[in-house]
């Protein structure tokens, strides 16, 4: 019997562990069935089952199974909401920026005259 999948809403608490991340970066190169994610990692493979599982629940992965092995590769959905929130703050830092130097501009204006 399949145990149930860790829901993760939160991508950054998916991406928190740095064995997650290392998955991820394992699984940009190629698809892995899990045992084959495992050999990568010195834990055990209920650990690794784990952190798939959270990988999976926060949408960063999706898992098909082909015989009897579980293939995963990466999937495009929590990535997409990591960069919606990168995105916002790039926004709010490039207008800051803007006006920081609009604002020097100003000065320097003034000061020539």
């Amino acid at each position: 019997m399949k145990q149930p999948i860790i829901n993760v809403a939160d991508p950054f608490l998916a991406i928190g562990d740095p064995n997650r991340r290392q998955m991820l970066h394992l699984l940009s190169r190629e698809s892995l069935t899990i045992n084959a994610l495992a050999e990568n990692f010195d834990m055990s493979r209920p650990a690794v089952s784990k952190h798939i599982k959270i990988l999976y629940g926060a949408g960063f992965i999706s898992i098909e199974d082909i015989g009897r092995e579980r293939h995963c590769r990466l999937n495009q959905k929590g990535f997409r909401e990591l960069q919606q929130w990168i995105n916002y703050f790039d926004q709010f830092w490039q207008t800051r920026l803007k006006k920081l130097d609009d604002l020097i501009n100003k000065q320097i204006k003034k000061s020539k005259k």
